[in-house]
């Protein structure tokens, strides 16, 4: 194989901090017409003013703009915390794809560009941000900091995750967060990527897990990563397949409508009780599907934040 076409042929994104930089320039741009009007200009230097605190911070000139009320943000009130969870098992390198862009998306890359959309936001503001990946192994854990080398690596992990595709990795998503509820000292805002691919019993042990980080006063915030038109309408052609399990090599041949009710029904029925169950265990539930933009895991970002941090 020449130089060239190992060239062509890497996978990642070129540049994941220039394209998050455009999904956050994009979405900021958008809040004019959201509950949050008047904020993108002043992003990294206000919060809602709430009734009760002193009216000596409120910024009257932003007042005048948007006629809402704004307090100044100093320096020592950006201390907010954050820790992005990305699970990173074959299942989420689903579907493969040989070159990656915001419209070119599986679910790690979707889960990436997303981590990466969101600290940036986070060094807007000058917030810490740390990081763990994980996958059969608890392959890559950063405390939460906010300088711009910090920033950096974890751009550069993130990609590397992209890059490397993991081959049968199952997930052992239980077990890695009991380590991260451990080693998080302080109160933080904590982000999950995953698509929830686990037995019952697995899942089970799941919400044991996000429960011990909700017991240390950790807000989390789980994003379920799937492929909507795959994994939950089923939308393949009806020709004899082979469908793989990416994590075990388990296959069964089928024609896909044969099945195509039962299994939209059941999956349906698995994610309303996720949400459910989510819902019982006062963990955020958002469903993030790859073939939709960015503005719901920012949206949900923006408001979790004033709500931790406000």
């Amino acid at each position: 194989m020449n130089i060239e076409k190992q060239i062509n042929e890497i996978t990642g994104f070129k540049n994941l901090e220039l394209l998050a930089k455009q999904v956050v320039e994009g979405f900021i741009s958008g809040l004019h017409k959201s509950p949050f009007h008047g904020f993108s200009a002043e992003f990294a230097e206000h919060k809602i003013y709430n009734q009760g605190e002193s009216t000596k911070h409120i910024d009257w000139k932003l007042y005048a703009k948007t006629d809402k009320l704004y307090t100044k943000r100093y320096e020592e009130e950006t201390n907010l915390r954050c820790h992005i969870i990305i699970d990173n098992s074959s299942s989420m390198h689903y579907p493969k794809l040989k070159q990656f862009g915001i419209d070119s998306l599986n679910k790690i890359g979707f889960s990436a560009l997303a981590s990466a959309a969101i600290m940036n936001l986070l060094k807007r503001q000058r917030d810490a941000v740390g990081m763990s990946i994980y996958s059969n192994e608890y392959e890559f854990y950063a405390n939460e900091k906010g300088s711009e080398r910090h920033h950096q690596m974890l751009l550069g992990r993130l990609n590397e995750a992209i890059q490397k595709p993991a081959e049968k990795k199952t997930t052992k998503t239980y077990s890695h967060l009991h380590l991260i509820a451990e080693k998080l000292k302080r109160r933080s805002l904590v982000f999950l990527f995953t698509d929830m691919f686990q037995s019952d019993a697995e899942e089970e042990a799941l919400f044991e897990a996000l429960q011990h980080l909700k017991y240390n006063k950790h807000e989390v915030i789980l994003f379920h990563t799937f492929d909507k038109e795959k994994e939950q309408n089923f939308n393949f052609s009806n020709r004899p397949k082979k469908f793989v399990d990416v994590e075990t090599g388990e296959h069964i041949n089928l024609y896909a409508e044969n099945i195509k009710q039962s299994y939209e029904t059941a999956v349906a029925d698995y994610f309303s009780a996720l949400k459910l169950k989510c819902g019982q265990y006062r963990i955020k539930y958002v469903a993030a599907d790859i073939n939709e933009s960015f503005n719901k895991i920012l949206t949900t970002y923006l408001v979790e934040r004033q709500k931790f941090g406000g």
